[in-house]
């Protein structure tokens, strides 16, 4: 006679796997003793929080929001993160945080189960009067608030330092930090800084990336949470900062002395990229993501608040999510 009470086929039990239909009691005992094996699924990810934005007059460009990947690189320089193993049935949360405004600048976290990361800082700004803030990456410093915001160990780089100039019309701005390295400084006024290179995640293909509109496709390459470029002022001689690859938006060029260089932007949308510095009324922090990577066997069941797509690459599903928060399980 079997030790357990089971119907159907006799089921089967060991330290690793339980396979048929066993009874209640038998399942609370076997829990109890630890050797029931509950039914899990690793899932790869790459979380992005939204990054930061800038505020008025000659604002430091915004940092990345924070980033933690299981696949590729993660941010700040940290260890590759492991993959996270989620009981079949059981519902974890997904977040995706927004980008930070142009007048209070930090960007939002998002969220998958267990991993966390950090709003990018926003850039230092004068309206209203605001050193760079620390956050994923750091913001970076301007003229008058000269020391760059401080990053998040293992998910990104602080903001690169400002330098003071009497004359603001001289001013240059410097670079928020990015997930991939320390955002630039500014030099008097000769240039601005630029903004901190994002890192390498190919948990979704190039091709598919840009179909969403996600990250920032450089070759065969995806890159996320680029810090955003500083400004320069309109007697400055030099350049404004680009913005990092991996969704870091340009810095204003406000100078009169021939540059064509008036694009400025906002960090891009689902990349986590820092807002680029201007001298006026500021810019926008890009949104983060939330990319899992799992069996092609399996399926997600997702609540009606996120927005999302699903791609299947080889053996493995994709789910991008781009908007929202809920509960999300697999099966």
């Amino acid at each position: 006679m079997a030790k357990y009470g089971y119907t159907g086929a006799k089921p089967t039990q060991s330290s690793s796997a339980n396979t048929g239909v066993f009874g209640v009691n038998d399942v609370i005992e076997l829990l109890g003793k630890g050797k029931f094996k509950l039914q899990s699924v690793d899932i790869d990810y790459l979380v992005v929080a939204g990054g930061g934005g800038t505020g008025y007059y000659y604002g430091g460009g915004g940092g990345a929001g924070g980033l933690r990947s299981s696949v590729d690189n993660t941010g700040g320089g940290g260890t590759l993160e492991t993959a996270l193993n989620i009981i079949e049935g059981t519902n974890f949360t997904v977040t995706i945080g927004a980008g930070g405004d142009n007048f209070a600048g930090q960007g939002t976290s998002s969220v998958f189960s267990t991993i966390t990361t950090v709003g990018g800082g926003g850039g230092a700004r004068q309206a209203p009067n605001t050193l760079a803030d620390a956050g994923g990456s750091g913001g970076g410093g301007n003229v008058q608030y000269t020391t760059g915001g401080v990053g998040t160990a293992n998910q990104g780089y602080a903001g690169g330092n400002g330098t003071t100039q009497s004359a603001y019309q001289r001013a240059t701005s410097a670079g928020g930090g990015g997930a991939g390295a320390v955002g630039g400084y500014a030099y008097n006024y000769d240039q601005a800084g630029n903004g901190g290179v994002g890192v390498i995640c190919n948990i979704l293909s190039a091709s598919n990336a840009t179909a969403r509109s996600v990250g920032e496709v450089s070759g065969s390459d995806v890159y996320y949470a680029g810090g955003g470029g500083g400004t320069n002022g309109d007697q400055s001689t030099g350049t404004p900062g680009y913005g990092g690859l991996g969704g870091g938006g340009n810095g204003f060029d406000n100078t009169n002395n021939g540059v064509i260089f008036n694009v400025y932007d906002s960090g891009d949308a689902n990349t986590g990229g820092g807002g680029g510095g201007v001298p006026g009324a500021g810019t926008l922090g890009g949104s983060g993501v939330v990319i899992l990577k799992y069996p092609n066997t399996k399926t997600l069941t997702v609540g009606a608040g996120l927005t999302y797509t699903t791609d299947i690459e080889g053996d493995y599903k994709v789910t991008v999510f781009t908007a929202g928060t809920d509960d999300v399980s697999i099966g």
